[in-house]
């Protein structure tokens, strides 16, 4: 098991969904965390995890975000950015204020983050960076122009700091197929028979089962440790096997 004692963690969108998951397994694992999200905290957040309102795709709030974790703990090791919104339109329905939406927070933030965060883990000697990707950047949703399009972005930028910030810090990018959060949901109440796109969906699951934040979670713990130091600018997928597989499968009975 991973051990991130005397470390300190920033988690980006970490009050519910995969974010919260990312945040506790850090903490429960030793980490000094602080979690941070455009509301209030969230109920039921373990206390010694520290929240900060911010918006990641403000720069002031990322600059602020640095200030706060740095005076309660001292210089930030992991960066998780995984922050994201997701807007159902195709390109030629989505308007100027999806886009703000959209690019702003998943890959503005995520660039605001880094640019932040990156110059002191240097002079502090190293640390990681695990961004939060999807494959939605690398196979398309329908309907998700701009969501996919910023996870292309955010792969693309993971191997940029890799390759530009590398060997003091690595950076690696986690792409989670269907995770049961309310993104999915909101994905799957798009279709005509949600119930019925969500049996084909799973169907296409060579595991058997949609994926849980905590089966992301615990991939961010490993690309975060030390056990993963040969791993730099890699986009490691965990969907369960959903890309792997043909679409022509066998109806389940």
């Amino acid at each position: 098991m991973n051990s991130f004692n005397g470390e300190t963690a920033v988690v980006t969108g970490g009050g519910r969904g995969i974010g919260r998951a990312i945040a506790c397994l850090l903490a429960e694992r030793g980490a000094n965390v602080v979690a941070c999200g455009r509301g209030e905290r969230s109920g039921g957040l373990p206390e010694q995890i520290i929240w900060c309102r911010a918006d990641v795709s403000v720069w002031e709030d990322v600059a602020r975000l640095r200030s706060e974790a740095e005076r309660e703990f001292g210089t930030v090791s992991i960066v998780v950015n995984n922050a994201g919104v997701q807007i159902e339109k195709s390109a030629a329905e989505s308007t100027e204020a999806d886009w703000n939406s959209v690019v702003g927070t998943n890959c503005k933030g995520v660039f605001n983050m880094c640019r932040e965060f990156i110059p002191p883990m240097e002079m502090a000697g190293g640390g990681t960076v695990v961004n939060v990707g999807s494959i939605a950047g690398q196979v398309s949703d329908t309907n998700m122009a701009l969501y996919n399009a910023s996870k292309g972005f955010v792969h693309a930028l993971t191997r940029s700091i890799a390759t530009d910030h590398g060997p003091s810090v690595r950076c690696n990018a986690v792409c989670p197929g269907w995770i049961m959060t309310g993104m999915a949901d909101s994905a799957f109440s798009m279709a005509s028979d949600p119930a019925a796109a969500k049996r084909d969906a799973l169907q296409r699951h060579p595991c058997g089962r949609f994926g849980a934040p905590a089966d992301i979670a615990r991939v961010v713990a490993w690309l975060a440790s030390s056990e993963s130091e040969f791993v730099n600018g890699a986009c490691l997928t965990a969907d369960g096997g959903l890309t792997a597989a043909s679409p022509i499968r066998p109806m389940l009975l």
